[in-house]
Parts: structure tokens; sequence; C-alpha cells
């Protein structure tokens, strides 16, 4: 492993804090709008989502940086322009889905990002086991809000 890249560290949590910025953004009185929605007895409450949120955008965070530590710059590029990559959709899921209320544009959205994830999540492994580890709860947590947003968009559709 090499030095601390701490920089890097700085750089990674600012763009990831940009991601979820944009997202919040896109969601800002969604509580509202989530609420009146139809929802599957699985849907978590509204109140949820901030904090899983926080706890998945710092363990990003530490992946990529553990990814750079790896590799170095020059060799954990390719890896570090998907993770941006998939912050760009990240950030783009709530604008589509509260914002604009295009449900089927997010669900597809949703998949993008999941696919992406799989592929990020495949290339943090092979940098560093425990890079590809912090990935899987956000990997997880896509994959349910990918059904979730498939099964809310399905029950709604004068809504999304």
């Amino acid at each position: 492993m090499r030095e601390g890249h701490w920089g890097a560290l700085a750089l990674l949590v600012l763009a990831t804090a940009a991601a979820a910025i944009a997202g919040a953004s896109g969601s800002v009185q969604s509580a509202a709008f989530y609420l009146q929605l139809s929802k599957p007895s699985w849907a978590p409450p509204a109140q949820v989502f901030g904090p899983v949120w926080s706890v998945l955008y710092i363990l990003m965070a530490l992946a990529a940086w553990t990814v750079v530590r790896a590799w170095g710059w020059p060799g954990a590029r390719p890896a570090i322009a998907l993770y941006v990559v998939q912050l760009a959709f990240n950030g783009l899921w709530p604008w589509l889905f509260f914002r604009w209320r295009l449900g089927g544009l997010a669900y597809i959205e949703i998949l993008v990002l999941w696919l992406l994830l799989v592929l990020i999540v495949t290339v943090f492994f092979r940098a560093r086991r425990l890079a590809g580890v912090l990935m899987l709860p956000y990997l997880a947590w896509v994959t349910f809000a990918a059904a979730l947003t498939y099964s809310v968009w399905r029950r709604n559709p004068g809504e999304l």
C-alpha cells in the first residue's frame, strides 16, 4: 500500500459530497410526495433515507480512497473515473424520480447505476479487498432501491 494520499481523500470526499448535494437538491420536499405515493409494505419510511445515504456516502469515499492508496493516482484513474460516473448517476436519480416525476426513466437510470456498481465493486476488489467490501452496502441499497423504484412507479401511473 502506498502512502496516505490525503489530497486524494479530500478530493474524493468533495466529489462524493457534490453528488450527495445534487441528489438532495433534487429531492427537496420529497417527503410529502413520497408519503402520498402508493408503496409496497416493505418500503421504508421517508426518514430512513437520509441516515442510510449519509453512511453510504462515507463508505463510498473511503472505498475510492482505498483504491487510490493501493494503486496510486495514475493506476487508479480508470477506477476513479468509473466512480465519478456513478456519482453523476447517483445524483441524477432523485431529480428523475422526485423533481421531474419520471418513474420509468428513473427506473432505467437506477438499473444503469446498478450495472456501474457491479463493475466498480469488481474493480475495487481487484485493487484491494477492503475497497470492494466497503462498496457492498451501497450495491445492496441500490438493489433494494431499484426494486422499490420499480414497485412505486408501477403502483402510481398517474404520478410517475
